[in-house]
């Protein structure tokens, strides 16, 4: 079994280690483009070929699934994706997870990036979903660019800023980038103190990889744990960067033999 991510960057790590941790045997490609990274200042027409280019290059590879692990991806680039290449191969995107932090109500905050915080596609999303839930949105500029460059004073700063915006007795946050869910544990402990002792934080992850192993078109094939990385097409290793967050170092674990 092979399973392809594409992402702008290293946004991709937290879907792809779930994958693994859900079937070791699991062969991944991450493709990316990280000299074009943030995506979200591009227009939509630029966002569309530079999914096509990772999303290609990916599908070269000739894996039984895609997953477009980026959420701005997704909203510009999904259709387009799965025009080209389904139903050959199947293209998962990733949608924030408002529905089931939104399920009990209260108090939630959607911590985004500043093009998708307002946007069209955001606030349909709370309109569909949302229910009683009192929904903030929180734009977090410069997160996911700290985030993709492990730039830890740059990363402090901006949760930081983000967890003054966020409103006092917060029940729920939903991690509205896929970069976001590498530093969730950061985002806790800078939001916990002013927010509900039961606060839950709701990446996509989780749903994204269950998601693709339901469309692998032959369940029972198996694979060997290989990891391919490309970037820009081109074969490439792990950025430096992804080993300073826990899912990028379990992707560069050796798997366990005997």
């Amino acid at each position: 079994m092979k399973i392809a991510l594409m992402d702008s960057g290293i946004g991709l790590l937290a879907a792809a280690a779930t994958l693994r941790k859900l079937r070791p045997d699991v062969d991944l490609v991450l493709s990316s483009d990280p000299a074009s990274m943030p995506w979200g200042p591009h227009t939509p027409e630029e966002i569309i070929e530079l999914a096509r280019g990772c999303a290609r290059a990916a599908a070269a590879l000739e894996p039984d699934a895609l997953v477009i692990a980026c959420n701005t991806a997704s909203v510009h680039a999904l259709a387009a994706l799965r025009a080209e290449l389904e139903p050959g191969l199947p293209v998962i995107g990733t949608v924030p997870a408002i529905k089931p932090a939104a399920a009990l109500g209260g108090r939630v905050a959607i911590w985004a990036t500043p093009a998708t915080t307002g946007s069209a596609y955001q606030r349909g999303l709370i309109r569909d979903f949302g229910g009683t839930a009192d929904i903030t949105e929180v734009a977090c500029p410069g997160l996911a660019d700290a985030v993709e460059h492990g730039d830890d004073d740059a990363i402090t700063a901006a949760i930081a800023d983000a967890a003054a915006r966020t409103p006092a007795g917060t029940d729920a946050i939903v991690l509205g980038c896929t970069h976001y869910e590498l530093v969730d544990e950061r985002i806790r402990a800078a939001v916990a103190p002013t927010a509900s002792p039961a606060l839950v934080l709701h990446g996509s992850a989780d749903a994204v990889a269950a998601q693709a192993l339901r469309r692998v078109a032959e369940p029972g094939r198996t694979g060997t744990g290989t990891l391919t990385v490309l970037h820009a097409g081109a074969p490439a290793a792990l950025p430096p960067a992804a080993t300073l967050y826990p899912q990028g170092r379990a992707l560069a674990l050796p798997l366990p033999t005997g």
